[in-house]
């Protein structure tokens, strides 16, 4: 299970919409349900995740498929184009 558990780490994180969303840096595990809870993420796409912090936490649940890479539900609301394009909202 250590074997496995370690193998995630370093993995890229990609929606199942195909977003980039960043690198697993750690696991957060229930000692008691001996069940991954979260993964940290660092060098995350700050395009989709608006955070102003070095890494985020995600809830495992969300994780679809670990493989080569991880695949995430896409849960993450996209910008709006006006914010992308001019930096503020327009009404």
């Amino acid at each position: 299970m250590i074997g496995e558990i370690s193998s995630i780490i370093g993995l890229k994180v990609y929606t199942d919409e195909g977003r980039y969303v960043g690198k697993v840096e750690d696991l957060v595990i229930d000692m008691d349900s001996r069940m991954i809870t979260k993964i940290a993420i660092v060098e995350y796409n700050r395009a989709i995740i608006d955070k102003r912090s070095s890494g985020v936490l995600i809830p495992y649940r969300i994780v679809k498929s670990v493989g080569d890479i991880v695949i995430v539900k896409d849960v993450f609301k996209k910008k709006k184009k006006e914010e992308t394009e001019g930096g503020e909202e327009q009404s």
